[in-house]
């Protein structure tokens, strides 16, 4: 089989190839670094270009970002794959929970809640009106309420822990969000670039074919108009 019809990069026949001329210039600058016998009649698989192609977006994250990351790299390597990188991260992050953070994540949603104040508010409310009423016999604790005070500065000092602890998790679920949303950016703007990249190469490729579409028809309006048919050429009269 001959070179047209083979890869020069791996060297195998393909059933798809893309022709040199339809690379674009700076991927063809890419693969001629790595093969310094690539030209414009040089074929390529859609293998080995997609491979370029993620080589040549790296170079253009490090151009531009510098050295890349652990995630940066991810959405490189899903690029590559074909691979889903959205996913569900609440069930993750809720998967991964243990029971203490649970309950931490409970105790705080309660504690902000209208039904913990109302209910806060009851509670106080019965304990100074028992206290307080002579109608209850000796109360348990007269005025000015130290044991009321004393609860309250135990609720204060185990609630503030456990709020802190809950936003501690809200934080790192934060974090997680906005890392799989940058993955998803990230991954959908490179996306784009390489479907306007194949978009170029495809109207060029169709380019190409209506010129010599075009050729073809001027070629036989050439050959129809330098055809002399000899039933319409009369003699001259003597």
């Amino acid at each position: 089989m001959s070179d047209q019809n083979c890869c020069l990069i791996c060297g195998k026949p393909k059933r798809h190839l893309v022709p040199g001329n339809l690379v674009r210039t700076a991927l063809a600058k890419l693969i001629q670094a790595n093969r310094p016998e690539w030209n414009d009649k040089s074929f390529i698989c859609l293998d080995d270009l997609n491979q370029f192609r993620s080589k040549y977006v790296a170079q253009i994250l490090e151009v531009e970002k510098g050295e890349l990351t652990s995630l940066e790299n991810d959405v490189l390597k899903s690029l590559a794959d074909q691979d889903l990188i959205s996913e569900n991260t609440n069930a993750e992050i809720e998967a991964s929970r243990t029971f203490g953070e649970r309950l931490a994540d409970r105790i705080a949603s309660f504690g902000g809640s209208w039904s913990f104040l109302i209910t806060f508010g009851f509670v106080m409310f019965l304990w100074i009106a028992f206290n307080s009423l002579s109608a209850f016999g000796k109360p348990v604790d007269p005025f000015p309420f130290i044991l009321l005070n004393l609860i309250l500065s135990c609720l204060a000092s185990v609630q503030a822990p456990v709020i802190m602890m809950s936003q501690n998790r809200q934080e790192a679920k934060d974090r997680v969000r906005a890392e799989h949303d940058y993955r998803v950016n990230l991954k959908a703007e490179l996306e784009i670039r390489q479907l306007h990249s194949k978009l170029d190469m495809l109207l060029t490729h169709q380019w190409q074919r209506l010129l010599e579409i075009q050729q073809i028809q001027t070629e036989l309006i050439q050959q129809l108009a330098a055809r002399e048919d000899p039933a319409d050429r009369k003699p001259d009269a003597s």
